[in-house]
């Protein structure tokens, strides 16, 4: 018993001090996650620990709503905002790494994503985006927003392309070494001139949602 409660310390401290390094490295270094890692990202494991019926509800995700994921990755969340939106909807998933994408592309090749059509798959930085003032209900984010090196000017590029009254929301999840207090998220985004509306969820997994 001496031995297990021994080793199991060490491995939480393994954990422990791997995570500090790994949040030390980040302050210093912003980069989007690897595009090797996109299988781990899109796993059914990480859906368990943040479940998508909750980030949508969470982010006020409702049928019909033109949507934009700034930093989709390979889809871990995608379809089920499409399904979400419904046929009458549209969800654009933007991201800078075309490996990233590639992989949502071979995933909505599957069988079981064929009923899916109101997806678009966008290869673009979130300093630019690729939409005229005032022409989406929503965007969201989910564990992307701190590893954007100018948070301000993706910030302000996203407030550009919302309709008056749109929402921005943001989801942070605590093991991500890039994981910012829920009052960091939301004093950035008031900073950037959105109002807050409404923060749900505890420290392990929030979901910060703000106005235009």
């Amino acid at each position: 018993m001496l031995i297990l409660k021994t080793l199991l310390t060490i491995i939480l401290g393994f954990l422990f001090l791997h995570q500090v390094i790994l949040r030390i490295l980040r302050k210093a270094y912003h980069f989007p996650a690897p595009a090797f890692i996109g299988r781990v990202l899109d796993s059914n494991y990480r859906r368990r620990l943040q479940p998508p019926g909750q980030i949508i509800r969470r982010s006020g995700i409702e049928g019909g709503m033109a949507v934009l994921e700034v930093g989709c990755g390979s889809g871990a969340f995608t379809t089920f905002v499409a399904r979400a939106v419904g046929p009458k909807g549209k969800v654009y998933a933007l991201d800078i790494q075309k490996e990233m994408l590639e992989q949502l592309a071979k995933k909505l090749a599957k069988p079981e994503n064929k009923d899916i059509k109101n997806i678009e798959l966008i290869h673009d930085s979130a300093y630019e985006l690729p939409f005229t003032e005032n022409s989406l209900d929503l965007v969201y984010m989910i564990t992307v927003l701190q590893e954007i090196p100018d948070k301000k000017r993706v910030l302000q590029e996203i407030k550009r392309v919302l309709k008056p009254g749109g929402i921005l929301a943001v989801t942070e999840f605590f093991p991500d070494p890039d994981y910012p207090l829920k009052s960091t998220t939301i004093k950035a985004g008031q900073k950037a001139g959105f109002v807050f509306e409404e923060a749900r969820g505890g420290f392990w997994n929030y979901t910060v949602r703000l106005r235009k």
